[in-house]
């Protein structure tokens, strides 16, 4: 590195607009706000759809459509071997039991129990589960129910 080829970064040496200081800035008379009109008064805030009172674009335009994606809860999974490592031999596993281990809150819709890994352990099982998880619940000695 060498001192002639130091630079400084971009926008580090530029001064801040001063608006109003006269015609010489370029930016006197009506400070860059245009001539007369609501955005040239004071206070000027408006909403970023405001047309000045017209009835907006946004508003003008038919809704159409439905989109159902507020209504589709996703089902939260919970694999057979996550089961294995946080409950105890002969644990009853209901949606309370698993919002206290930790898997989910109450206010979870839908959960389901997956049958990825190995179980060993014997389980009353009083949650929705697939196929396969069924089969590796009853092969270990437990229930559902």
């Amino acid at each position: 590195m060498e001192l002639n080829s130091l630079t400084n970064t971009p926008g580090a040496r530029e001064r801040r607009k001063r608006v109003g200081r006269g015609c010489g800035s370029g930016m006197g008379k009506t400070s860059t706000r245009g001539h007369k009109g609501q955005a040239a008064r004071k206070g000027h805030k408006h909403k970023l759809q405001f047309e000045g009172g017209q009835m907006p674009l946004v508003r003008r335009l038919p809704k159409r459509g439905f989109n159902n994606a507020a209504f589709n809860a996703k089902a939260l999974a919970i694999n057979v071997c996550e089961l294995e490592k946080k409950f105890e031999a002969g644990a009853e596993i209901t949606v309370e039991a698993l919002a206290k281990a930790g898997f989910s809150d109450n206010k979870q819709p839908k959960i389901k129990i997956l049958g990825n890994g190995t179980l060993t352990k014997k389980f009353t099982v009083k949650v929705p589960c697939s196929a396969s998880a069924k089969a590796k619940i009853e092969a270990a000695g437990g229930t559902i129910a």
